[in-house]
């Protein structure tokens, strides 16, 4: 039984391992691969999982649902809440209303009962925070306006998707309100007792098993499955214990090493937990379930990030933002199977439901993975057309032939940048697209301009090949590309530095005529051997330019927030 056991194992992670490649190579996220493993091993293929091979590789899915909502607790620290601003927590909180009371309606449209539409409703409102993070930093652009802007709401979605799988087990208990109260109660002095304990045991007894490094990976094993154990003969779920164990650990100073640790073992088990979820699909799909994932489908792909861009257009964001931050979430998220897992075990949902839900998934999973991908290019294609979502600008722009220097961005390098032209004594103005950035800039009584690099009409309109020096601090390369055109087509004699993180981009910025790029990372190596050559051995004079450099970074903090 053993030795059937473990080549039952072995073939799912051979099959898993091999379309994992193949999806790899034509730049699909390796969720979808997994999941169509669990379909090839499942009924309606090769049929690999019988009664007690299934028993086994749902124990394991329940572990890595176990070890994932565990990680994902250990980011969630409830100060986060703070640092992700009013814009995406708005934005998070209103897209979540919006997005599930639209996929309600749709299911009651397609015929569904209104607690198995709600349930799906509320399943299908939240995103991959795996899919839009490993993408986007693929991409590099975590950094950026819309990219930290998509993970701000990431971070409001799964805050409010914890509660909702607390909330789910303690609504299927009979026993009326009175009951409904009772339980909620017990839940929330739980979870203040774990707190405490953490802040006031824990916090001390981390600080001697952090002096071993395979005593802290088995302390996070056995807190985690403890909690979650715990919660569990409580009569609520384990992954609701899992989560709270990761969030009373979350504000610890081991909370990364902890967590970097158990994340191989995360992976692992998070492979058999999609292959679980793609086994499921037990009978031929039928064609009013295709019709059914279709519909979904749709709407999460295209109407969820019209949602999206809608919200943000009200805070004052350009068009290019909001298309590629809405872009970024139009998935459903794993946190969309999990949630339809629980509704199934605990009787709202049926298998065909189980069976739409991980169709919706392997639809919207690929089809936002070329849309994140390939979203620059498709929103060129189609900016005309998302007017409507942006706010007009009724500043009156200002000409460049004003100014003698023009700053693209002011965060990052930017605010330094400026403080050198200062005491040059020329004049400047920063153009930058973030409305918080310009409100900020107004505060301080720094000329500036409200628009998008990106965008050629605006930076025909504003006459940007009069200025004299041109820096661009924005290290988007399409953008940078635009404005060497714009200044190209114009015949403009202005210098211009731009900045990327890519050499290869740098190599094709100056065969486009680019005068010097700065390459953060390439900059900060010959600053660091210039410093070694001057300090040699002294180590106090590395101290002291390091305070130094602490003091500036203080300062850039304060000036250059844009979230």
């Amino acid at each position: 039984m053993i030795q059937d056991g473990l080549w039952f194992i072995s073939i799912i992670v051979i099959v898993a391992a091999l379309l994992t490649v193949f999806f790899r190579m034509i730049k699909q996220p390796p969720i979808i691969a997994y999941l169509l493993s669990g379909v090839l091993v499942g009924p309606l293929f090769f049929d690999l999982v019988g009664t007690s091979y299934s028993n086994i590789i749902q124990t394991f899915a329940h572990i890595g649902v176990v070890f994932l909502l565990f990680i994902v607790g250990l980011s969630l620290d409830l100060r986060l809440l703070k640092e992700v601003g009013r814009v995406s927590g708005l934005a998070g909180i209103i897209e979540i209303i919006l997005t599930s009371s639209v996929a309600f309606l749709i299911g009651i449209g397609l015929g569904f009962s209104n607690t198995v539409a709600l349930y799906l409703g509320v399943a299908l409102a939240f995103s991959s925070t795996v899919v839009v993070v490993k993408t986007l930093s693929d991409k590099k652009e975590l950094d950026t306006l819309h990219g930290r802007i998509a993970l701000g709401i990431l971070i409001v979605e799964d805050f409010i998707a914890a509660l909702v799988l607390m909330a789910v087990p303690l609504l299927n208990e009979s026993g009326g309100m009175g009951l409904l109260v009772k339980e909620l109660g017990m839940a929330i002095s739980l979870i203040i007792l774990i707190f405490l304990f953490s802040s006031i045991v824990l916090s001390k007894l981390l600080n001697y098993l952090a002096r071993s490094q395979e005593t802290l990976f088995l302390f996070g094993i056995a807190w985690v499955l403890v909690i979650a154990l715990i919660f569990n003969s409580l009569g609520f779920s384990l992954e609701i214990g899992a989560l709270i164990a990761g969030m009373s650990l979350a504000s610890s100073r081991y909370n990364l090493e902890i967590g970097n640790k158990i994340k191989p073992l995360r992976d692992f088990f998070m492979v058999l937990f999609f292959v679980f979820f793609g086994s499921q699909l037990t009978e031929m799909v039928s064609l009013d379930l295709i019709k059914n994932a279709i519909a979904f489908s749709v709407f999460i792909v295209i109407g969820k990030p019209i949602i999206v861009m809608t919200v943000l257009r009200f805070f004052g964001y350009k068009k290019k933002t909001n298309f590629l931050a809405g872009a970024s979430l139009a998935q459903v998220s794993e946190f969309s199977l999990i949630l339809s897992m629980v509704g199934y075990n605990l009787g709202y949902l049926t298998k065909e439901m189980l069976s739409l839900v991980v169709l919706i998934a392997i639809i919207t999973i690929a089809l936002s993975s070329y849309s994140i991908y390939h979203s620059s290019s498709i929103f060129s294609r189609i900016s005309k057309i998302l007017g409507n979502f942006e706010k007009e600008d009724k500043r009156k722009k200002e000409k460049i032939s004003n100014y003698d220097v023009v700053v693209f961005g002011y965060h990052r390098v930017g605010y330094k940048i400026l403080e050198k032209i200062k005491k040059m004594k020329l004049s400047f103005v920063v153009i930058d697209y973030n409305p918080k950035t310009i409100i900020s800039l107004d505060k301080q009584g720094i000329k500036n301009i409200f628009g998008d690099a990106s965008d050629k009409e605006f930076l025909e309109e504003i006459k940007l090949h009069d200025a004299k020096l041109i820096v661009s601090t924005v290290s988007n390369h399409e953008s940078n590309i635009i404005i060497r055109e714009v200044l190209k087509e114009n015949k403009s004699k202005a210098t211009f530095i731009v900045t990327t993180d890519q050499p290869r981009n740098a190599m094709e910025l100056y065969e486009k005529g680019v005068d010097y790029v700065l390459i953060p990372h390439h900059l900060g190596g010959e600053h660091a051997a210039e410093m070694i050559e001057n300090f040699g051995l002294i180590r106090s004079k590395y101290k002291e330019a390091g305070k130094k450099h602490l003091r500036e970074l203080e300062k850039g903090k304060n000036k250059s927030k844009y979230i």
